[in-house]
């Protein structure tokens, strides 16, 4: 990018998002690189030695010109006076302006290597990090956070502190070194001249500044509008059926305009501003040039100066306005990485869940395989402390038996099964499994005890294979066939182009049936005494769903299993239904005792037999 006598860059006065408290997350990150600091401070000192190297040059170059200026002839008393230059004089200062303009370039790489190594091993540890801290988190935290905002802090905001750190501190560092190591050579060689350099630089900050405070509003309300359009678009093209149907393209397109007129209005105020930067700055950095030749020649002229100090100066008012837009570019910088940082440290400082390093393993210990009996013993729970949903639920189920749960949206069903399998704590009573306390034994164990089909399907990037084996060690080939063939999965998987070596991704092929399919095919494999089958099939087709009902019959053979439908019709065969509303079991049975009660279930079965009929 083009930079003016400034060094102003035209993206300068970007509105940048702010942390609630910079010097404090500056210390946590500070803190977290703290084994890199011995690192930071080498590559710092030879950043700024650098800097001394480049501020030299110019001295050096004035003592070149006036070794130069004075080997040339001169008019003394009217007549010509012949003279010499001294090129080993001129030729000891040209190798030394060599060696430091190489030293500076050398330097300055060696910095711009080490920032670049410890800022990406800190955005590596922090990726490290936050997946560390993800397994440690509850539930209840994705409850309230969405996916895509702890993705961005991994992805965006971890980024942003890696690139925006290294560059800025570096930055900072050298232009500190740099404008003062200036001003002192600048004071140095001539203090009237100085004053003149310092004046018009002056008077370029002065009209930076009015320019920045006024640009910035508008490139907030630019990121405002782009928000509002970019959300409008969205919102629109994710429901254009809806849209189309109700015949809303009228207001859509209305709304668009009024959002896009906003941005136009914003966004053309907002760069034409920071436009202006640019050839503002050039023209106030010309003008210092103009200043100090006028000022250097009359001093000149007066034998006050020697010619090399104008020479020394055109290059130092340039090192010395340098750094002035630096400074805002690297604090700009360094806001935005405190920002990030803020997000990354308050994520990584989320309540995680209780260590359980201290529990043993009992489930399924001393070669003793777990049965699944599992006993629910007045069991209290609710997302909010102040309000529980599950109020006193108690259920005993014996190894191997089918239990179905049942009961209208909201009453309870999933939040019962989360909490078989640890995924939150219950506030009062007892879960046990074979007798043995779940919250007595860490959570893997207990997770260990279950295999799990859910309504929404995961496919994950990998062969067949590996999405049928996910987890588990030691799977053969054999089983993997088995567990296909035993959901009628088989035929279709040796159909693709390398059978089970064929490569899943979300371009795959398959049905929504077959995804299904593919996860009972995984549960099987599990091999795990408890099966847990949540609304399985309540997105698909009828055959679909038959299908999917005879694999699924095929895995709860001598397992206990829980099942949650919508569908009915589904669990007539379970040993047990429990019917729930309002997180409280209200009824118990079969699906025969049920029906002839008479009661709640007996409403919800006859309303779907009648929406079939």
């Amino acid at each position: 990018m083009p930079r003016g006598p400034m060094g102003h860059g035209p993206g300068a006065g970007r509105a940048v998002e702010k942390p609630n408290d910079f010097g404090k997350v500056m210390g946590k990150l500070v803190h977290y690189c703290r084994n890199y600091i011995p690192v930071i401070a080498v590559a710092l000192v030879l950043g700024a030695i650098g800097t001394i190297c480049q501020i030299i040059g110019p001295d050096k170059l004035k003592e070149m010109t006036n070794a130069i200026v004075n080997g040339l002839p001169a008019i003394v008393n009217g007549r010509p006076v012949m003279r010499s230059i001294d090129f080993g004089e001129v030729s000891r200062i040209a190798w030394m302006l060599v060696a430091l303009y190489v030293g500076y370039a050398v330097l300055g790489y060696a910095q711009s290597w080490l920032m670049a190594n410890v800022t990406q091993r800190t955005a590596q540890r922090l990726r490290e990090s936050i997946s560390v801290k993800i397994n440690k988190l509850p539930l209840k935290y994705f409850d309230k956070v969405s996916y895509g905002d702890v993705l961005s802090r991994i992805t965006n905001d971890v980024d942003a502190i890696g690139q925006t750190l290294g560059q800025s501190l570096g930055a900072l560092i050298t232009s500190v070194a740099l404008f003062v190591g200036a001003l002192v050579m600048m004071f140095y060689n001539n203090v009237i001249m100085t004053l003149c350099a310092i004046g018009t630089s002056l008077l370029g900050m002065v009209l930076m500044m009015v320019i920045m405070k006024t640009s910035q509003k508008y490139f907030v309300r630019q990121q405002v509008a782009l928000g509002d359009v970019n959300g409008h678009v969205e919102e629109m093209y994710a429901g254009h059926l809806i849209v189309k149907a109700y015949n809303g393209e009228a207001d859509s397109i209305r709304r668009f305009e009024k959002y896009n007129a906003d941005l136009y209005d914003s966004g053309w105020k907002s760069q034409f501003l920071s436009g202006l930067m640019m050839p503002l700055m050039q023209f106030v950095g010309n003008l210092g040039y103009v200043v100090v030749c006028v000022v250097g020649a009359a001093l000149a002229m007066d034998g006050q100066i020697e010619f090399g100090v104008i020479v020394a100066f055109m290059m130092y008012i340039r090192l010395f306005t340098q750094p002035l837009s630096q400074f805002a570019q690297a604090f700009q910088n360094l806001q935005r990485c405190a920002a990030a940082a803020e997000r990354v440290f308050g994520f990584l400082e989320e309540p995680e869940m209780a260590d359980e390093s201290g529990k043993s393993a009992l489930l399924g210990a001393d070669g003793h395989p777990v049965k699944g009996d599992v006993e629910f013993k007045h069991v209290q729970f609710g997302y909010e402390p102040d309000k529980p949903i599950i109020h006193d639920f108690s259920a005993s189920v014996a190894a191997g038996q089918k239990v179905a749960i049942v009961g209208p949206t909201g009453a309870g069903k999933t939040t019962m099964v989360n909490l078989l399998m640890r995924f939150y704590e219950i506030s009062g009573g007892s879960i046990s499994i074979d007798g043995v306390d779940t919250a007595s034994v860490p959570r893997w164990n207990v997770h260990d005890q279950f295999s799990m089909v859910l309504q929404d399907t995961w496919v994950f990037r990998g062969t067949v294979r590996e999405n049928i084996a996910y987890s588990k060690p030691g799977v053969t080939d054999e089983q993997i066939v088995a567990a296909c063939r035993a959901v009628g999965l088989d035929h279709f998987v040796r159909s693709l182009p390398q059978g089970y070596g064929t490569v899943l991704d979300d371009k795959s092929a398959l049905s929504a049936g077959q995804k299904q399919l593919l996860t009972i095919a995984r549960a099987m494999v599990q091999d795990a005494p408890i099966l847990i089958l949540d609304e399985a099939t309540s997105s698909v087709d009828t055959r679909t769903e038959e299908l999917i009902q005879k694999a699924m019959d095929a895995l709860t053979v001598g397992r206990t299993s829980f099942v949650i439908a919508h569908r009915l019709s589904t669990i007539r065969d379970a040993d047990m239904i429990l019917v729930m509303n309002h997180g409280d079991v209200i009824e118990r049975g079969t699906h025969d005792e049920l029906l002839a009660a008479g009661g709640f279930y007996a409403d919800l079965y006859n309303s779907q037999f009648a929406q079939i009929a």
